[in-house]
Formats: C-alpha cells, sequence, structure tokens
C-alpha cells in the first residue's frame, strides 16, 4: 500500500495567506523528500481559489472557494483510491475532511482529533471561517443555504460513526450560544480525559466504537498544547504531547479501515525559526512509517458522491 502526498494550500480566513502557505514552507524543507523515503508518491497541491474575504448566504466567508476546494479535495481523494493508494493531505484547514468523506463508498465514518468540536453553526461563528463548522456540516446539521456540492451531498455520515478526540472548547461553545455535540457521538475523549489515558488505548476504543466500513483520519494540530506546537491561529490551554498524538494517530492509521488523512493548521507566520515545520515533518514522516496497516483490501471507493 502507498501514501500519496498532496498539499492543500487553503485557508478559511478572510485574508490570503497563513495557513495556506503551509505546504509550501514544509516542502522547501524537504517533506516531500522524507515521504518519499518511506515509499510515499508525491501527487503536488491542489489548486484552489483565494478568499473573497464576504460572507456567503449560509454564513461561511469564501463560499465560491470553499465551494471549490472541497469539490478538488473530493476529486484528489477518489483518483487517488482509483490508483490504489492511500491519501496524505497535508496543509491548509479543517474543511479538508469534506472532501476526503465524499470520496469514500459504502458506510463512512470520522477519526478526529481536534482541540476544537468545530460544529458552530455558521451564523454563529464569530470569524464566518468553514473551519469553526466542518463536522456540523459533515454530520448534516446546517442544510439551510449551504453552497454546491455541499448542498446536493446532505449530511456525509452519522454521528455513530464519529469519533472526536481532544476538544477543550465545551465552555466557548456554551457561552458563545452553541450545543456542544459530543454526547451524541459514537466516542467522545476531551483533552482532560486523554492526558488521563494511557498511550493509544483511547484510540482503540474509539475505533471498536465506530462501526463504519471505511473512515477518515482528521488530525488538527491544535489538538497539541502551545509548548508542543505554538504556530496555530487558535491557541488554548492545555493539550496534547507530540508522542501522545503519534500513539493515537498511528493506532489509526493501522486500522485497515482508515482511507485517508488530513493534517492541517500549522501556520508559518507563527514560526518564525521554523522549529515548528520541522517538528511536522519528523511526525509526518514517523506516521506513514509507523502507520501501515497489517492488512488494506479493495482500497479503491464503492463509489463517492
Amino acid at each position: 500500500m502507498t501514501w500519496e502526498l498532496t498539499g492543500v494550500p487553503y485557508t478559511s480566513a478572510r485574508e490570503p495567506g497563513g495557513i495556506a502557505k503551509a505546504i509550501g514552507v514544509l516542502r522547501g524543507l524537504g517533506l516531500a523528500e522524507r515521504l518519499e523515503a518511506h515509499g510515499a508518491v508525491d501527487a503536488g497541491d491542489l489548486k484552489l481559489l483565494p478568499p473573497s474575504g464576504e460572507r456567503g448566504a449560509s454564513g461561511i466567508l469564501n463560499e465560491a472557494a470553499f465551494e471549490h476546494f472541497v469539490d478538488a479535495a473530493h476529486v484528489r481523494v477518489h483518483d487517488a483510491h482509483h490508483r490504489h493508494r492511500r491519501p496524505l493531505l497535508v496543509g491548509g484547514d479543517c474543511p479538508v475532511l469534506l472532501g476526503g468523506l465524499a470520496a469514500l463508498g459504502g458506510e463512512r465514518g470520522l477519526v478526529m482529533l481536534d482541540g476544537h468540536e468545530d460544529a458552530w453553526p455558521p451564523p454563529l461563528s464569530k470569524t464566518g471561517e468553514a473551519s469553526d463548522s466542518e463536522l456540523g456540516i459533515a454530520l448534516g446539521l446546517f442544510p439551510e443555504n449551504m453552497p454546491p456540492p455541499l448542498d446536493r451531498w446532505g449530511a456525509l455520515l452519522g454521528p455513530s460513526n464519529v469519533a472526536l478526540l481532544g476538544p477543550r472548547d465545551r465552555d466557548e461553545i456554551a457561552g458563545g450560544g452553541a450545543r456542544p455535540i459530543g454526547d451524541d457521538l459514537a466516542f467522545f475523549r476531551d483533552e482532560q480525559t486523554l492526558q488521563d489515558s494511557d498511550g493509544g488505548a483511547p484510540m482503540a476504543d474509539a475505533l471498536d466504537a465506530i462501526e463504519a466500513e471505511s473512515f477518515w483520519l482528521h488530525l488538527d494540530l491544535d489538538v497539541l498544547s502551545s509548548e508542543a506546537f505554538a504556530a496555530v491561529d487558535y491557541p488554548q490551554p492545555g493539550g496534547l504531547g507530540w508522542a501522545q498524538l503519534e500513539s493515537l494517530a498511528s493506532e489509526a492509521t493501522r486500522d485497515p479501515r482508515c482511507r485517508g488523512v488530513s493534517v492541517v493548521i500549522y501556520n508559518p507566520d507563527l514560526d518564525p525559526d521554523r522549529r515548528a515545520a520541522r517538528e511536522l515533518i519528523d511526525f509526518l514522516s514517523r506516521l506513514i512509517e509507523l502507520g501501515q496497516p497489517d492488512r488494506l483490501d479493495n482500497l479503491q471507493p464503492d463509489g463517492c458522491r
């Protein structure tokens, strides 16, 4: 089984730059070469649109760029599966998981490590960034005024096939008038519960909890503490360390149902000495080396949205 790297030069923010520049910086520091040493294939970067800086009818910023992005990610993941490769999407931010999920066949699942629940109703989001809302969108919680292709896709998965690990923003959600969704999901562990656990054990429980035929693994690097990784736009107190994240993520990628991985939110503007970038490259290299499944049959999807 071969991994396929795709760069994601995307931001949900009002202005260009920031996390959209992540993949360029990581490539400049040798990301592709490090992954190729473990057998990965470099598929290049997605070709995307710049942000408009305006909210659309859904309440989401940059609707045209968002629409193009989700569809481009969907096509790239679908094509990687038909090449019998496991896609690794690096850079940009969280809505990339929508394209990944849409390309999975059969009953889909999502395993998500994130410092936030990311299920804000778009009109309630202070920023309007789609990265505040992508899990709620995937669950079909906001059907009104969704831009295409999401208006056609509807819910991409149900709560019984979602495992969410690492959020630490419940107080912020309640204070903003939204509703936490952790209790609705098949598996939920907040950051403090994970800190109190041992190694990758919670991931084994998470994988047992979802019954999907295939799942997408999504890693938002703000699940890490600021001490471990400070180059994120919305830091919070607390968070995981690199060793714990690696243990959890590699446990998930060793499951043969894992059909792709996204790793997002690194902002090189907040990393002037590129220390965080080098740590991220080391992590990605170890992940694809350690996260090989014992068996991975029928990587080609049954179909896609």
